[in-house]
Order: structure tokens, then sequence, then C-alpha cells
């Protein structure tokens, strides 16, 4: 066989976009002639499988090419045995025997962007070949010069393992025999500028625990799901009918094994605790801030670099899947938060990927969030697009996942957002709307609606962006299932920091959200956002001394389980921890046992929650105006408002709320009808830490007008709190 110095050179220097037209059998003249390239090994041997016969190779290059013409007519499966000067010898598989597979239509779907299952084709894939094992990889890196895959397996040497190119789908694709789970692999990638740059797998599912950051080889299809009840009776519902208290969880910093050394506990580990506590606090579901691999723990997993790998730092993937499967199995739903709004330029990421702005824009006005340091996705493109969309699916149709809560919309639907004059680039129409991401949201919400049609999809959207929630089809809306209602949030937290005596002056604070409350489908939420960076912990907002901070946020969370909309709660929170959140160390757990006020609030919290979960006047009727009326809601002067709820059975639930430290005793509370009101709970109740101003006697109705209403009951209203009655159901 001839073979030119330049393909040689082409080998040896590691330039090749084809090295199945120079590596591996081929037949020449009529025979099978084969070339093989091993830095540093001194002689190469074929050995045919089908009979033993062996042919020695010739040497080349002195760096490691070896060729031969052997005297079959057919193509013939074989091994290598390699020497080294040291008198060491190994036999292996030859890479590039085994031309890799690539799947023409799955490709063709990518670049349209509607392949849902790209993470199937593209990444490292246990795969078998002509009877061998090993992993398929491919990656999208149209623009490099060449790419190689580089591991432990191959001393991280970029000319061992060129890749192959296809021009038609910019992929570069190499199977390579022998490899097995646990491998650590990155694609070395040549610029057009002759450098070369490592990158981890954008598609990698597993990567190594920071500072590390290879892509480890995981196959995703070997652990065994029992969740199948859980899953079918999620199909047969609507997604955010019924309650909804979502426990938002840090993995890493909700408890640790040690403060000393650094370490966390297992997936597995935490399924266990974490279920325990949120089965017996009466939460419904688990919110994880990103699991997705992130190399800074201070970005608490927003900056991601492994968009389908969850985080070592628990465990693998096989672990994370037990987390949710053994969440499923004891009746709690796990939501994921996502980040699709931008991404770090960490080196071994996505950051100019081929040596080009491959995920992100070019132009900085589009394609970097000035205050965030980060880079923002090219939506532009089908296959970026199809990354994100995939991503979303993978996370639900893999993991199991029954939401995602998608971190910055905002900063998505706008193109001037955090931007000054002349930063950003209008769209077409001259306007500040982001016509891609618009398209993205939208695109991927009715897919996850036709796919996975009860999935929760959640938006982070803080401004007045109408219809973020709704069907696509029938509102043009974006598509979601819930958004954040991070207006309320602040008016609320607003409301609850003044002083009692200046309460009034905000008063519109406590009762604007009503005015749009049935506008989109709102979570109410108080979140990390609200407890870091020097913004203190909620009972540290409070306003007064020790047990006034207490009793305030006692009946902040009152109102909110009563107000519509279903309910958000950041861990540390349901038991008052005064330190803000450090992702760095545990909640203050010790302080449940060691004082009492922080463990009535917990008992308060944990009745409360499971008053929510069991009357129906809580949820049935959150999204329509029928399951709230004010009773009162103008008495600013005195801080105090007072509202019912009902459900679709009938049930109601009356809210009295006075957010001043004064006793209110033979307070008349108006009432819609007649009938006995029982209180079920009081925030000033002695074992919850209150004063004891509480309503022991059920309180029936007396046909007396007062504000507005037909009817009215006398009743002692506690001082910085709130009294829920509800109302008998026989008379």
């Amino acid at each position: 066989m001839e073979i030119s110095r330049n393909d040689i050179e082409g080998i040896v220097y590691g330039f090749s976009k084809h090295p199945f037209e120079v590596l591996g059998p081929r037949i020449f003249d009529g025979k099978v002639s084969i070339c093989c390239f091993y830095p540093d090994a001194c002689g190469a041997v074929v050995n045919a499988k089908k009979d033993g016969k062996k042919y020695e190779m010739h040497r080349l290059d002195d760096r490691g090419f070896f060729a031969v013409d052997t005297d079959e007519d057919e193509l013939f499966d074989y091994t290598l045995t390699l020497y080294y000067p040291n008198g060491t010898d190994y036999e292996t598989e030859d890479t590039y025997a085994f031309k890799p597979v690539i799947d023409r239509e799955a490709l063709k779907l990518f670049h349209e962007g509607i392949n849902y299952e790209i993470y199937k084709t593209l990444g490292a894939k246990p795969a078998v070949q002509n009877g061998v094992k090993g992993v398929r990889f491919a990656v999208w890196a149209p623009n490099a010069a060449t790419a190689s895959v580089v591991g432990d397996f191959n001393l991280w040497d970029k000319r061992r393992s060129p890749m192959d190119f296809d021009e038609e789908s910019g992929v570069y694709s190499l199977f390579i025999p022998g490899i097995e789970n646990g491998a650590l692999y990155k694609y070395a990638v040549t610029t057009k500028g002759g450098a070369t740059i490592f990158k981890a797998d954008p598609y990698g599912c597993f990567a190594q625990k920071r500072p590390d950051n290879a892509s480890i080889v995981f196959d995703i299809d070997n652990f065994k799901w029992s969740d199948g009840k859980w899953i079918s009776a999620r199909e047969k519902k609507d997604p955010s009918d019924g309650p909804i208290n979502i426990y938002e969880v840090h993995l890493g910093s909700w408890k640790k094994p040690s403060e000393e050394d650094g370490s966390f506990y297992n997936y597995r580990e935490l399924a266990v605790m974490l279920c325990d506590y949120v089965k017996d606090m009466g939460y419904t579901h688990v919110e994880l801030l990103p699991v997705m691999e992130h190399p800074f723990d201070g970005s608490w997993g927003y900056q991601v670099t492994g968009y389908y790998a969850p985080t070592s730092r628990f465990g693998n993937p096989s672990d994370f899947m037990y987390f949710v499967n053994y969440m499923h199995k004891n009746g709690i739903g796990v939501i994921l938060d996502w980040v699709p709004a931008h991404f770090p330029k960490d080196a071994f990421g996505l950051a100019k990927f081929d040596g080009t702005c491959l995920y992100e824009h070019f132009d900085k006005r589009k394609g970097e969030h000035p205050d965030w340091g980060t880079l923002i996705y090219n939506l532009e493109r089908h296959e970026v697009s199809n990354f994100l969309i995939a991503n979303a699916l993978y996370w639900v149709e893999q993991f199991h996942a029954d939401g995602i809560r998608m971190d910055a919309v905002a900063s998505m639907l706008y193109l001037d957002y955090g931007r000054k004059s002349g930063e950003w680039l209008p769209n077409k129409y001259g306007g500040r709307e982001n016509l891609d991401a618009m398209e993205f949201l939208k695109h991927l919400n009715s897919i996850m609606r036709k796919r996975n049609g009860n999935i929760l999809m959640i938006a982070e959207e803080s401004t007045a962006w109408p219809n973020v929630t709704g069907i696509v089809e029938e509102k043009d809306s974006l598509g979601f299932t819930l958004k954040w209602n991070m207006g309320w949030m602040n008016d609320f937290l607003k409301y609850m920091q003044q002083d009692p005596l200046f309460k009034k002056g905000v008063h519109g604070c406590l009762t604007f959200s009503m005015m749009y409350a049935y506008s989109e489908r709102f979570v109410l939420v108080l979140s990390h956002d609200e407890v870091v960076h020097g913004k203190g912990s909620l009972v540290n907002k409070m306003p007064g001394e020790y047990e006034e901070k207490f009793a305030n946020l006692r009946a902040a969370y009152g109102f909110m389980i009563g107000h519509p909309g279903k309910k958000l709660l950041f861990m540390g929170q349901d038991f008052a921890q005064f330190s803000e959140w450090n992702e760095g160390k545990s909640l203050d757990w010790g302080l449940i046992g060691q004082y009492e006020m922080h463990g009535k609030m917990h008992d308060y919290c944990r009745d409360l929650f499971k008053l929510y979960c069991k009357n129906g006047a809580l949820h049935d009727l959150d999204f329509d105006p029928e399951g709230f009326k004010w009773m009162s809601c103008q008495d600013a002067d005195h801080s105090i408002v007072s509202f019912i709820r009902r459900g679709k059975n009938g049930e109601l639930l009356l809210f009295v709320c006075n957010f001043t430290p004064v006793v209110y005793e033979g307070f008349v509370q108006a009432v819609p009808e007649t009938g006995r009101y029982k209180e079920i709970i009081n925030s000033d109740d002695v074992k919850y830490g209150g004063k004891g101003h509480v309503n022991p006697k059920v309180l029936k109705a007396a046909a007396k007008p007062h504000d507005g209403q037909d009817y009215s009951i006398v009743m002692d209203l506690p001082p910085l709190g709130v009294a829920i009655f509800k109302k008998e159901t026989k008379q």
C-alpha cells in the first residue's frame, strides 16, 4: 500500500479530520492493508481473530506509525500487539477497525432543532460494534480544525484518538473499544488558529467533582426504577391541581456529615433524611437548587457547566435517580431548578467551544450578561435551542423529574435586560423583546406538554410580561404551568419589615396582590434569594424584639397560607433560623431542640402546612376568583385584614390577620354567611410561642351586618397574629 508522507504527517501531528482515510484496514490492490499509529511503540503485529495468523507491521515513522499489507482479500477482524522499548507489550483492539456509525436522521433533526432525544446521539454512549464493547463519542464542533478524544485510556494524548469529521452535520465521532464505565475523558479541540483547547462533553452525563472537570463515561440506562405507581398517578391529573407546598432546598448545605472537611452526604443518604423531613412537615414537593454540574460552590448551581450531568458532589447519576425514585415512592414530587438563560466562561465549558462562539452570541451586546459575567445562549441557532430543549426533556424523561423551575426568565425575554442605552440591539421590529427567546420558551413548553403533559413548568419571571402561564396554542402564552409571584414577595416583605407603627403607610403592599392574583397561575415564594447577600433570614427581617420577631413571622406565614396561590419556602425558614443562609455550612438544626421559640415555630409551620394540604378551601380554587373574598381590607390604621377561602366542596375558612402588637377583645368580624365558626389555628397560641389570645369556643354568627356583610362574629383578635376559623358544615 502506498501512503503519502502528508497522510502520515497528518496523523502524527494530529491535524487529520478524516483519520479513517489513513488508519485502520482497507482493500488496496485486492488485498487488505492495515495502518496504525501508537506513539513511542517500536513494533506492532496484526493478529487475525479467525485463524490466529500474525502479520508483522512495518514502522514507517519513528514516532509510531506502522503499516502492513496482508495476503487476505477480504476485511477481517483482528487485534494489535504493540511492543515498546522498555520490553513491555500489550494486545488491544484497533480503534480504527470500527468505523463510527452516524445516525444521520437524528443529526438532521438536530439541525432543524427538533431532535428531542439528541443526547442519545451526541456525547459518550456505551455501545457494541462488531461484537466488541466500547464507547461511541460524538461532539458537535463544526468550526474546529480537528477534534480528538483524550483520557486516561490514551494518556491524554490528542494524537492517539483523532475523531472522524462529518461535513454535513458538523459532528466529530469515534468508537473506542474497551472503554468502560468510569473512564475520564475530554475532547481535545484544535481551533482553526492552531490552538488546542480541552473541553468537557456538553452532553456528558457525569463529571469529576470540582476542582477537577473531566467528563466521565457512565451508562444511565442501568438504573431500575420502581416509581411506576407515582408516574401513573401523575399522568392522570392536572399538575397544578390540588395542594402544592414546595420546600426549596440546596442539597449541599441542608445537612452535612461534617462542618470541618467540606464533605457531603450522598444522594441516597439525602433521599431518606430529606424525605422523612418533608413528609413530617407537610410539604408536597422539594425544589432543588440546580443539581446540574457546576464548578463553583458559591454559584449555588446557577452557573452550569454540565447540563446533562447531576453534580458529582453527591454521587453518580444512578444515585440521583435513586433520590428521585425514593421521593416518588414516598409521595413527594421533585422539581429541578434549571438555567437556560446563561452559562459561565470556564475554559473547559461551552464558551468558544470549537474556537468560535458556537453556543453564545458573537456580539457582546447580545451574548454577554454585563452584571453576571456570563454568556448568553444564541437561540437563533437551532442546534443550541435543541441542546436546551432536549436537556429539559432529559431531566423529566430520564430522571423522572416532576417539574422544571426556569431561572431568570426575564433576562431572556428582554434584550435590554441589565443594559444601558447603546449596550443592546433591538429586534427586527425595533423593540426590546427577544423574539428568539419567546419562540424557544413556547417551543419548549408546548413540546413538554405534548410529550409529558402533566409536568410543572415554572417561570421565575419578575416583570409584568403578559400570559406567562397558559397554553401556547390557546392564548399566545409562553406556556408555563405556574409563575413565581415576585411582585407579591417584594411587596409582602416590604410590608412585614415595617415597624407596626408605620405599617399603615404601606398597607397597599399587603393588599395590592389581589388586584392581579388571577392574571397568571402564581406560586407565592419566600425563596433563597431573600435570605442571602446581607438580606438576613426571614425572622431577622421582622421588626421588634426577640418574641415579636417570631410573632411577626408566624403572622406572615399564616397570611401566606391563606393567600391564593401555590406555596414555596426556602429551607431553614420553617424553624426561623436567625443566621443568613450560607451554602458552605449546614442549617442550624440545633436551634429546634435547644431553643423553645424555634421548636415552637417549627411546630406551627408543620400544623399550618398540614392544614393547607388537607383543606380544599386553601388550594382547590387558587386560580378562580370564586375561591377568595375580602371581608375587610381597608383598615390600614389598625393594620387588620380578613378574608375567606372557599373549596370545591363548599369548605369555608376565615382568616383574620392583625399586624400590630395590640390585642382586640370583643372584636367584631364580618362573615359572609350564618353558621358556626371554629378556630382551628391561632398563631398566638402558647404552644406556638404566643401569648395565648385564642378563641377556644365555637363562635356562632349573628345576623348583625358588618363591613358590608350580613353576618358577624365576636372574637378575640390576637396581637401580631392570625386566627383561622373553619365554618362547620353541620349546624
